[in-house]
């Protein structure tokens, strides 16, 4: 169990977390939300011990282990799988001590807890992290120096994964991944055997893979059980709750505020008037939770072109004598929304050059609209912005001739207010270097808009505007991302890069994610022949029991809708109701745990059921 108790911490004198206290059981994941800003990567850092509180505890269990992901890999000689190997140090120096003890009893020791820590399959088991984040079996074997940066972070992820410490902290994992990567992961830290802590702004990882949400808001945290969506309808009713309160005693202060103006100075009504003075002294200013600030996106709007925008026939692009892809037969109207699918160097980032006309054909057609104009955002360009310059700077270099006020209120629709307007790059958050990417990449109203991973840096708050803004513009999008609810909410079209080819993936995400997990997924070992012939009585009982398995969910799901619609209620988060509040989503809880127990319990009754079938047919 993690305790944290009253804990505060202050940045340059400013608070950042103060008196705050949760609770994460053992075995629990938990994703960490909040507004950028408010203190989620300094929490990490409290929990491992790299700062030290002002006040208040952090308690874990006697001889935890806390791991979380290394800042890069060297680039040293070592290769990735022995890196990942190397991240199990008890394993390790085991290892080197069953190559050198002498001693009967302690060689007998050390072989029995190589044996207890599974260490003959850690190889293995090493392998399939690695392969799940995207590195090909023959690339396990390079090492580390082969690889750049982004991919060594990876290696950095897949180390501390297969250490499995005891409380795993993640910050923003999935910011290195493509969208395989991602959905591995996601599938993954199900099936975790400790305590996760995740910080995260993947609204789709924050639904499948964790139980609860610890919000940090107001330099205070709260615990919510349940997934991301259930977080957010909790909070929102939460939020209107505190809001008609807050309208009520407002109301209520006006009211006797009006009766002291009136009556303070008549001598028969003074000491009502005082009274009246005194309760609203005694009323406790009611808070509404903060609000994200505005965090728009206005893109401007292109003329429309005749169809198709662009168009390619037969064409082949790569780099000097490598093609990367060939037989390309593509078109894009002006009112597509593509998404690109495909593993990390398929070849998504050549096609997406390729198409804003920043890499030629090395053979074939293709055809522009006239007129056409290209916007292009990639994730590197938010490390080309010129950081001892403003973002009123940047835009001024390409509109020389607008006036100030034109310039801050283009900026205004991308979301960087006064305040950061004038603050040098250098100085910005991570989200508002993108928002100023983003706004440069779409200055010009550009037709066809090709995105390659936009939402690294943005909150969640920011990636629900950008889905909104995609929504409503009227150029054509290439989207490439790991970001599976930007991609459900904005994509019509799905093209697959994979094996040389772009080929049109007709099925929808929700098949790829399936037939992505089933391809990761280890074989079932052969089980023995089946019995010829299965007893009807066998049959009935097996029959009986799933439609027992059905029963039970069936239950407990109307048990969660009941709870669901509980903790919906804006009464529920009022003072008086605080027990009651803790008991529901404690409950809550519990009967998510128990329905997720009940659907494997089916899959197992109708694998059953459809063997005895079998069996009997056979």
């Amino acid at each position: 169990m993690l305790r944290l108790t009253d804990i505060s911490y202050s940045v340059e004198g400013r608070p950042l977390i103060e008196n705050a206290s949760a609770v994460v059981p053992t075995g629990h994941k938990v994703g960490v939300v909040g507004r950028n800003g408010t203190g989620k990567t300094t929490l990490f850092r409290l929990i491992r011990g790299e700062l030290t509180l002002e006040t208040g505890s952090i308690d874990l269990p006697k001889g935890a282990r806390i791991g979380g992901v290394a800042q890069e890999v060297p680039g040293n000689e070592v290769s990735l799988l022995d890196t990942v190997l190397a991240a199990d140090t008890e394993r390790a120096a085991l290892l080197v001590e069953a190559e050198t003890a002498t001693d009967p009893a302690r060689i007998a020791e050390v072989q029995t807890r190589l044996t207890d820590i599974d260490a003959w399959s850690a190889e293995a088991r090493a392998a399939s992290i690695l392969r799940g984040l995207g590195f090909e079996p023959e690339q396990q074997s390079l090492p580390c120096s082969a690889f750049s940066g982004g991919w060594r972070m990876r290696v950095a992820l897949a180390a501390v994964l297969f250490a499995q410490p005891d409380l795993l902290l993640l910050d923003e994992p999935t910011n290195y991944l493509d969208l395989e990567g991602a959905l591995w992961l996601e599938n993954y830290l199900t099936r975790y055997p400790h305590t996760v802590l995740i910080v995260s702004h993947d609204r789709a990882l924050l639904n499948r893979s964790v139980q609860a949400i610890l919000h940090l808001e107001d330099r205070k945290l709260t615990l919510y059980q349940g997934p991301y969506d259930t977080f957010a309808e909790t909070r929102a009713a939460r939020i209107a709750a505190a809001e008609s309160e807050r309208k009520r005693q407002e109301a209520r202060r006006a009211h006797l505020q009006s009766y002291v103006d009136r009556f303070r100075y008549k001598a028969d009504k003074a000491r009502q008037a005082q009274s009246r003075l005194k309760a609203i002294a005694r009323m406790k200013p009611i808070a509404t939770p903060q609000e994200a600030a505005l965090r728009r996106f206005t893109f401007p709007e292109p003329e429309e072109l005749s169809p198709p925008i662009v168009a390619t026939e037969g064409a082949a692009i790569g780099y000097g004598e490598t093609t990367v892809l060939s037989r390309l037969a593509l078109r894009i109207d002006q009112d597509d929304r593509i998404a690109l699918l495909g593993k990390n160097g398929e070849g998504k980032s050549t096609l997406s050059k390729f198409l804003a006309g920043r890499l030629d054909a090395q053979k074939g057609r293709i055809q522009r609209a006239g007129k056409l104009r290209v916007g292009y955002f990639a994730q590197h360009q938010v490390d080309e912005l010129f950081v001892d310059e403003t973002p009123l700077e940047h835009i001024r270099r390409q509109r020389p001739d607008h006036a100030p006020a034109k310039l801050r209120a283009m900026l205004g629709g991308f979301g960087i207010g006064a305040e950061q307007a004038d603050t040098v790059v250098a100085k910005l958050s991570g989200g508002q270097k993108a928002r100023l990417s983003l706004m440069l990449a779409t200055l010009d109203a550009p037709h066809l808009l090709i995105l390659d991973e936009p939402t690294n840096h943005l909150d969640i708050e920011s990636r629900e505007a950008l889905v909104e803004a995609l929504t409503a513009y009227t150029g054509a999008v290439i989207l490439v991302s790991h970001d599976l609810h930007l991609l459900t909410h904005v994509a019509d079209r799905l093209w697959l890069v994979s094996g040389g080819r772009v080929t049109p993936y007709d099925d929808d995400l929700d098949a790829y994610r399936r037939m992505l997990l089933e391809r990761d997924r280890p074989a079932r070992p052969k089980v023995g022949p089946t019995p010829k012939r299965v007893s009807q009585t066998a049959l009935t009982d097996l029959k009986s029991d799933v439609r027992k398995c059905e029963q039970r969910i069936e239950k407990l799901s109307e048990m969660r809708e009941t709870l669901a619609s509980r903790l919906a209620d804006p009464t529920v988060y009022e003072e008086a109701n605080k027990d009651r509040l803790d008991l529901w989503q404690q409950k809550f809880a519990e009967v998510e745990a128990a329905l997720e127990r009940a659907e494997v319990l089916w899959l197992a009754a109708e694998e059953r059921l459809e063997a005895a079938r079998s069996a009997q047919n056979g």
